[in-house]
């Protein structure tokens, strides 16, 4: 398959993407995923940067190296801000804030405690799109899990109440505790190494849908974009007609969206949000996390939303050619190709079967070993 652009490694020019307005590629080392862009956003006190990469030294490099291009020095940032509690968004806050004194602008849920279970065993991007860019060369995208399993959380089924357990070995829907990719772990291992592991800032200046931040010298708006993350947010510059996406609208993949969230159903409120993003007027510029800037905000929250659909009638068919009830583990292995199987696919299919439940078009029970078990309508 053709490399896709979010994939694409970090570039180390700096561009002029809106007025104000920097685009800095910083390397990761995520499966599926070759860079960040830190956006830099410039002003009379120095500068703004949104989603400063990951922790460790080779970002702050990279990240030196790029504002120098700007003429600018790490002391110059006086505010970081963070759409959302993944490491390659909030790794290099810690460093801004230790040596430079730096503010912390993040969603007022914003949850580190939550976010570092979930952060360290799940893709950013769906698992359809990780193993396409993967390949073969690479690792599962999980451990493989069974569909007998017999462990029991309760009876019932909202993430709220299960997420916390789920981390401690066993899914809502019966399947074994997620593992990360081989590279996801070498990563996490080489930080500890080196010093740079999961440090995380105190969020100084919490923020909320419908807040105004002044950045780049004009009024910029929060909107809060659950789906992808709780604590997801997104920033509207309408001067400027500019929208600064992070992973909620990426250019040409579709972010994660997992059952296991403090949302009980977060492929609604991932719809909700795309539906909200997608009336904005006059957007003519979109700066997504990754990939490159693009402009019809409209039509790809429309084909994300559209991907997902098409994924909801799937189910539904899959559970009318079963003609029983069947497990989460079940329903993925229709849904997904073999090299997708394991925890990380069950948890998308999770997410989408407790949409339907939620909707009132699937039903659901645990059978007598507490396994989960759907039958759509």
């Amino acid at each position: 398959m053709a490399q896709r652009q979010e994939q694409e490694p970090a570039r180390t020019e700096v561009t002029e993407v809106a007025p104000n307005v920097l685009r800095m590629q910083l390397p990761i080392r995520m499966p599926g995923l070759g860079h960040v862009n830190m956006y830099a956003l410039l002003d009379d006190q120095g500068a703004a940067v949104i989603d400063p990469g990951l922790p460790g030294p080779w970002t702050w490099q990279a990240i030196q190296d790029r504002l120098r291009q700007a003429d600018l020095k790490p002391r110059d940032v006086h505010t970081v801000l963070v759409t959302h509690s993944h490491p390659d968004h909030f790794g290099g806050a810690a460093r801004f804030v230790r040596e430079h004194g730096a503010r912390v602008v993040a969603h007022r849920s914003f949850r580190f405690g939550l976010a570092k279970s979930i952060l360290e065993n799940q893709p950013e991007i769906s698992v359809d799109d990780l193993t396409a860019q993967q390949g073969d060369e690479s690792e599962e995208v999980s451990a493989d899990a069974t569909a007998d399993s017999h462990h029991h959380h309760g009876h019932g089924h909202g993430a709220r109440n299960d997420v916390g357990l789920w981390w401690g070995g066993v899914s809502p829907w019966g399947g074994h505790e997620p593992r990360p990719p081989l590279r996801r772990r070498l990563v996490h291992a080489a930080m500890r190494l080196v010093g740079g592991g999961l440090k995380v800032p105190k969020v100084t200046h919490p923020v909320e849908q419908g807040d105004v931040i002044t950045l780049a010298g004009r009024e910029m708006f929060v909107l809060h974009t659950p789906g992808h993350t709780p604590d997801h947010f997104c920033l509207h510059d309408p001067e400027a007609g500019v929208f600064i996406a992070g992973d909620h609208v990426l250019p040409s993949i579709t972010p994660h969206i997992s059952g296991i969230s403090t949302s009980a159903d977060p492929l609604l409120s991932f719809f909700y949000s795309l539906d909200r993003v997608a009336e904005l007027p006059g957007i003519s510029q979109v700066l997504p996390a990754h990939g490159h800037p693009f402009s019809d905000l409209k039509g790809r929250a429309g084909a994300i939303k559209a991907h997902h659909h098409e994924r909801l009638e799937r189910i539904r068919e899959i559970s009318r050619d079963f003609g029983r009830p069947a497990s989460v583990a079940e329903f993925s292995r229709q849904l997904f190709r073999p090299r997708s199987w394991g925890s990380m696919a069950e948890s998308e299919t999770y997410a989408h079967l407790e949409h339907l439940r939620h909707a009132g078009q699937a039903e659901s029970h645990r059978d007598r070993h507490g396994l989960l078990l759907y039958l759509t309508g």
